[in-house]
């Protein structure tokens, strides 16, 4: 799936969030190696500690059904806006350093980075040899 596209699905699933805390809307859409897509939105709550991230939406249906890798991610928030922390670790249980991850604005002008971009040294699961 092209870059274009998958923006194109976060943009929409964006059109969803609901952000009447921040007014800050994002979407996310998140591609399996078999072409599957998942989508989700930012969801905030009063007490703003239970807010949950769109990429961590996106990602959590995708465990849900099944799925345990990552190809590509798409986000669309405000311009210059990045994933957080949080998001970035949870990608990381599910993707490797090479997954692109597309970044945009509503306007889908995008940034292309990869997981090791953005994470670098991410904690890993690590098993005993």
């Amino acid at each position: 799936m092209k870059p274009e596209e998958l923006i194109r699905l976060a943009l929409e699933a964006r059109a969803r969030a609901y952000a009447p805390y921040s007014e800050h809307a994002v979407g996310c859409a998140v591609l399996t190696p078999d072409g599957e897509v998942f989508v989700g939105c930012n969801v905030e709550n009063a007490s703003y500690g239970l807010t949950v991230c769109a990429e961590r939406v996106a990602l959590f249906c995708a465990v849900t059904a099944g799925q345990r890798q990552i190809a590509a991610i798409a986000v669309v928030s405000g311009p210059g806006a990045a994933m957080c922390g949080a998001c970035r670790q949870v990608l990381a249980e599910f993707a490797d350093e090479h997954t692109r991850i597309y970044l945009a604005d509503a306007e889908s002008q995008y940034r292309a980075r990869t997981l090791a971009d953005l994470l670098p040294e991410a904690f890993r699961l690590r098993c005993p040899s």
